[in-house]
């Protein structure tokens, strides 16, 4: 059968879309509003909060595993996608694809999306549990950790997450206006976001332009004087927690050299016999590229190369140095470490020795945080997580979790997805067996709306936010896919003609 259409005027089917939840599409001067029969509709209702990877992943494993549900995604920003859009280097376009599917699971005829709904603050969790049979928290990580050192406030020192939302087009880092006007710069961490920063920082310009990075963050780049980039961990070789794709990116990375410490690979050679191969194909990386001569070719290709950059082991920071002037970072005090244990297990025990590096930046990417959303909402505040068991929230029925605000920050995006499918399990799990009644009807977003209304709030639609990507193309310079809108304000004015 055939899906009926009816045509209605636009403010009765604007009225009709927080009612129905179905998607709507303009057509010569009416409305088209996609509806379904009856006998189709969805009784169980859904809700994700967060329009983010772990967000949508659990959308589409719902909508697939579970022919009667109804899912509706609610994202503080306009614009969805999360760290996929504001996480993922500008060099890295084939980590985005992910979007398409994304972007299929919104279209769905059993899903929805809200932007610009900041739950927590907008609407309540207890006001979403009472609207839908289940909610999945799936917000992310959108704090920074701390160094927890003296010094970490001067000028010059920034998040990596910051710095990252800052050429990725974050609204919230449009105006962080990072200091380039020195030579060396020390990124604290090595894992691969780390190793982003310090590619990023010494990209060749004209390959920067190829990619969606902010014409604000090319311009800055443009006039970098940052020639050299220390990546600095805690730990030795065999516990980076960096890939060997970054890492290889790196090596290759046009005009630039690598600026090893032999000495730091000692009994490395040996360590290979034992290691898995992932992290033995690395090691090996690393080893070639710090202890090995270099071919002619490769010789030459490092003799006339103007910038560099370094991985430097078993190094914690102590405190950040300010210049004479006392506001502005000039250098970083480093603790000497020694391992205690072997592989992944080993601890990082300071020396007492301690050494100071000159630099005028410093980018701190030793972790992302979840941070509590609700005060009805559990939250250990020591693991940044809300405690769960495979993605239910403990002591909350009905309450879901997934993504890193279950796990805390770890893996890629693939881990995220396997994550969140997991939740999603869950759920229909529940479900299905009774755990959850979903007997009783819910209102959904036709309970949620009215609430948004009286306070204001006007949700951005997924085709909506089609319309701001389509802009973001218009404006993109010559070469470029699109120049991400950067203000909240002028992506919600666009999503409004």
């Amino acid at each position: 059968m055939s899906t009926p259409q009816v045509l209605l005027s636009k403010a009765a089917a604007l009225n009709l879309l927080w009612t129905s939840g179905r998607r709507i599409n303009r057509f010569n001067g009416h409305v088209r509003v996609i509806t379904r029969s009856a006998s189709s509709a969805a009784h169980q209702k859904v809700c994700v909060v967060g329009g983010g990877p772990a967000g949508f992943y659990t959308a589409q494993h719902l909508l697939k595993a579970c022919q009667d549900v109804q899912v509706d995604i609610y994202e503080r920003l306009p614009v969805p996608f999360g760290l996929v859009r504001f996480g993922v280097a500008p060099d890295h376009p084939e980590v985005k694809n992910v979007i398409s599917t994304f972007t299929q699971t919104a279209h769905h005829a059993r899903c929805c999306y809200y932007g610009n709904v900041n739950v927590g603050t907008d609407v309540s969790v207890e006001e979403l549990r009472e609207a839908y049979h289940a909610v999945v928290l799936s917000y992310g990580a959108e704090g920074n950790r701390s160094m927890g050192v003296p010094g970490e406030d001067l000028e010059g020192v920034y998040p990596a997450k910051d710095f990252v939302g800052w050429y990725n087009g974050l609204p919230s880092n449009r105006e962080l206006n990072p200091g380039l006007d020195c030579e060396t710069a020390v990124i604290l961490g090595q894992g691969n976001v780390a190793l982003d920063v310090a590619r990023i920082l010494l990209s060749p310009i004209d390959e920067l332009k190829k990619t969606d990075i902010t014409q604000r963050s090319l311009d800055a780049l443009a006039q970098s004087q940052v020639r050299r980039v220390l990546i600095v961990g805690r730990r030795g070789p065999l516990q980076i927690a960096g890939t060997i794709k970054e890492l290889r990116e790196m090596v290759n990375l046009p005009d630039t050299k690598p600026e090893m410490v032999a000495s730091e690979f000692e009994g490395m050679a040996e360590a290979l016999k034992v290691i898995p191969r992932p992290r033995k194909r690395l090691t090996e990386l690393m080893l070639k590229t710090a202890v090995d001569p270099p071919a002619e070719k490769e010789r030459q290709r490092r003799q006339a190369a103007s910038r560099s950059w370094g991985l430097r082991f078993l190094r914690s920071p102590l405190e950040v140095l300010a210049g004479p002037d006392g506001a502005r970072v000039a250098g970083i005090r480093l603790a000497v470490n020694r391992l205690e244990g072997t592989g992944d297990g080993s601890v990082a025990v300071p020396t007492g020795e301690v050494e100071t590096m000159d630099c005028g930046l410093v980018i701190t990417s030793i972790g992302y945080k979840s941070l509590p959303i609700d005060p009805a909402v559990p939250f250990d505040p020591r693991k940044a997580i809300v405690p769960n068991s495979l993605g239910r929230v403990q002591q909350a029925a009905g309450l879901y979790c997934s993504g890193w605000l279950k796990t805390g920050p770890v893996g890629v995006i693939a881990t995220t997805m396997n994550n969140s499918f997991d939740t999603a399990h869950s759920v229909v799990e529940d479900l299905t067996s009774g755990c959850l009644d979903a007997t009783s009807a819910k209102p959904g977003s036709t309970g949620i709306g009215p609430l948004l209304d009286k306070r204001g709030v006007k949700p951005v639609s997924f085709s909506d936010w089609e319309k701001i990507n389509q802009e973001g193309r218009r404006g993109a310079a010559q070469g470029k896919p699109r120049e991400k809108l950067l203000d909240v304000e002028e992506m919600l004015k666009t999503a409004r003609t």
